[in-house]
């Protein structure tokens, strides 16, 4: 399984690099961000699994830079732990209005700091909030996103599954296969930013199975470019000799060896312009068809 992401948001660099140096140390993949406009970019490009995010900042203060997260459908779920210089009540109860997880004042424990780090993080695992080798939503963040877009209009619902996953996985084993994962969140991710918006969303319905959301106008060039990317990088995770053949070779349920193709993405869509969806079970089941068909 990869390291779990964290964002520290921080202006004082002395704290900054030492929270940086100590939770690396602890196997955490960290980045840093000095300014609240940085941090938001940050978080957008590189879904972090929690934010450790200063009160106190030079441009806009860790307050908006929450209701910034919050508010946003990429961001809405990444648990938030609040530090700040004092211990004042009304600082507490504005940051847990907005969605803070916790709360830590400054001079705090280090070690008390990383225990609320791993209890955040592991209890939005719990809830089914996140998947824990993508970082992307999950589970019933993803069904509230479907019962937010069966409610309006100009929307599209993208199924993305990743054809022959689970004999790559087979073949390569799960570390492998996790960073498949992890690589085909990524590349989703960028490729949303790039075509589509911030009001867009990502999530991994589990396994190879990714799911946007976006406007009917942005999905086409974004499903294109997602597949032309993943045929293209996603040849790095084979060996040389499976990337100069194209095929990897397995073995049939008759003991004879038998081909499997390279991994590509297959792709079903459905919109708000093409049907009118009474249920959301509708969305994803008409989704699937769609790219069962496509394969």
């Amino acid at each position: 399984m990869g390291k779990d992401r964290l964002l520290i948001v921080e202006d004082d660099t002395d704290i900054s690099n030492m929270l940086r140096i100590y939770f690396t140390g602890q196997d955490y993949e960290v980045d840093t961000a000095l300014r609240g406009s940085q941090a938001l970019e940050k978080a957008r490009q590189n879904l972090p699994h929690l934010i450790i995010l200063d009160i106190l900042l030079p441009d806009i203060d860790g307050f908006e830079v929450c209701r910034n997260l919050r508010t946003n459908a990429r961001t809405s779920h990444v648990p938030i732990i609040f530090l700040t210089q004092k211990d004042e009540r009304t600082d507490r109860l504005q940051g847990l209005e907005l969605g803070g997880d916790d709360y830590v004042t400054k001079p705090f424990d280090i070690e008390e700091l990383k225990l609320r780090v791993q209890r955040a993080i592991v209890r939005a695992g719990q809830l089914s909030l996140t998947d824990p080798r993508s970082g992307l939503p999950s589970g019933r963040l993803i069904e509230e996103q479907l019962r937010r877009i069966i409610r309006s209009d100009g929307w599209s619902y993208v199924d993305v599954r990743i054809k022959h996953f689970d004999v790559f996985n087979d073949m390569y084993g799960f570390v492998a296969g996790d960073n498949v994962i992890r690589f085909t969140a990524m590349l989703v991710s960028e490729v949303v930013d790039e075509l589509g918006s911030v009001n867009d969303f990502i999530g991994h319905a589990g396994g190879g199975n990714f799911i946007i959301i976006t406007t009917k106008e942005a999905s086409p060039s974004i499903i294109k470019r997602i597949k032309e990317r993943f045929e293209k990088e996603v040849l790095s995770h084979y060996s040389f000799i499976d990337r100069g053949q194209g095929y990897i070779i397995t073995k049939g349920p008759d003991g004879q060896d038998q081909k499997t193709a390279l991994m590509t993405l297959v792709v079903g869509e459905v919109s708000s312009s093409q049907y009118e969806f009474a249920d959301i079970r509708e969305i994803t089941e008409r989704a699937a068809e769609a790219r069962r068909q496509s394969d």
